[in-house]
């Protein structure tokens, strides 16, 4: 299972983004993150770094 995030809850700091060991979450606009289903390896580094837990695993 992959971690997914809630567009509706980012707030687009960034800090998934840093924090992702395999570079599996990228920009989807100004405002937003999206993690690449078929990059992300479920490793949970993203989730315990968003600071409004705009990410889940799904």
């Amino acid at each position: 299972m992959t971690y997914q995030i809630d567009a509706t809850v980012c707030v687009g700091c960034g800090a998934c983004s840093g924090n992702c060991p395999v570079s599996a979450i990228e920009s989807k606009d100004d405002k937003h993150y999206a993690i690449k289903p078929d990059v992300c390896v479920s490793c949970g580094a993203c989730e315990s770094t968003c600071p409004v837990n705009a990410i889940s695993q799904k």
